[in-house]
């Protein structure tokens, strides 16, 4: 794939009020469908990644939508598919997890895992069958692990009493059979972040991998072992310079510092083209994709997005990469920015 010829090429528009506010968003390969939190509109809204068209919704008006005052019930959030079940699971304002059948578009269940505000970002271990999800914006910040079984039981609940701004976007490695959650600070140490490895069997965390001046938000499993993390905005506000992690699974080092590209929150692997995506919706300079070549773990790329365009995912059949936008003078509703090899 040859990066410099990475356009974009369409911005599909979505039915509804303009997309001024959403969350994270997922791409299901079986289903060819892209999934997005679509919060100005309560719901989950799915795009054709084939036609690049909007497609349907999941859960028009179940979600919280935007709260009168701050984010911290805001719903839906984190969004992820369980391809072996077809089911699309997305974290709402109100401590739930909605579970909506991604064939009847039928509501299966919606969880209540003990908080009072979002549930937020998720991740799926499909050997075990089990669902992490981040309660970020509690007192006490915690994850919950969900059973998958018909009846969803709640497994678990890890607490993470040193995290002092929150929990972020959780991944599932099958290589190591961990879960790994960024703590994005900790004991109030703005400097200070971690990644938490869990174990979904022992239910425990089993490792804390320091990172530094990073904040991190997004997490995704590359090749050989790595882990992309993206610093976040807050690392951007704190006043350290934008930066980009990849770090050794299995030693929890990290291999490479990437300054070109930071003030991201979700980040995508994609394997179809072996590059790493980064919605830098914070960059110094102005909002960007950020693209990395995830072999050499070096910079390739940024390309202009939106304000507040947080949120990325690929489909690796046709490498497409789609980004949520905001209104703007091009986009005047808003819409999802789709990035492909220009022809």
């Amino acid at each position: 794939m040859e990066t410099k010829s990475l356009t974009r090429i369409k911005t599909i528009s979505l039915p509804g009020n303009p997309l001024a506010k959403f969350d994270i968003g997922w791409v299901d390969e079986g289903t060819r469908s892209y999934f997005l939190a679509d919060r100005s509109n309560a719901r989950i809204a799915v795009i054709d990644v084939d036609r690049i068209e909007y497609s349907h919704a999941l859960g028009a008006g179940l979600f919280a939508g935007v709260p009168p005052v701050g984010g911290a019930t805001a719903g839906p959030n984190g969004v992820l598919v369980l391809p072996d079940l077809q089911q699309a699971w997305a974290g709402d304002g109100d401590s739930t997890v909605k579970i909506l059948d991604c064939t009847t578009r039928e509501l299966v269940d919606s969880i209540h895992t003990g908080g009072k505000n979002r549930v937020d970002e998720l991740a799926y271990d499909d050997q075990d069958g089990v669902v992490l999800v981040a309660n970020d914006q509690e007192t006490t910040p915690f994850a919950t692990l969900i059973s998958t079984a018909p009846g969803h039981e709640i497994l678990a609940k890890i607490e993470f009493p040193r995290a002092t701004n929150g929990l972020h976007q959780p991944v599932w490695d099958p290589a190591t059979k961990h879960f790994y959650l960024p703590v994005t600070e900790v004991d109030g140490n703005k400097a200070t972040g971690e990644i938490a490895a869990i174990d979904p069997v022992s239910m425990k965390v089993v490792a804390n991998h320091p990172v530094s001046e990073c904040q991190p938000a997004g997490l995704t499993v590359g090749p050989d072992g790595q882990l992309c993390i993206g610093c976040s905005k807050g690392a951007i506000a704190a006043g350290f310079a934008p930066r980009s992690l990849i770090m050794d699974l299995r030693t929890g080092s990290v291999l490479s510092t990437l300054t070109e590209v930071g003030g991201s929150d979700e980040v995508w692997y994609n394997p179809g083209d072996k590059r790493y995506y980064l919605a830098a919706s914070a960059m110094t300079g102005g909002p960007v994709l950020g693209v990395v070549d995830a072999e050499r773990r070096t910079w390739v790329a940024n390309l202009p997005t939106a304000e507040d365009a947080h949120s990325v995912a690929v489909d690796p059949r046709t490498n497409r990469v789609f980004v949520p936008v905001t209104p703007s003078p091009d986009a005047p509703n808003g819409g999802i920015a789709v990035f492909a090899l220009a022809g």
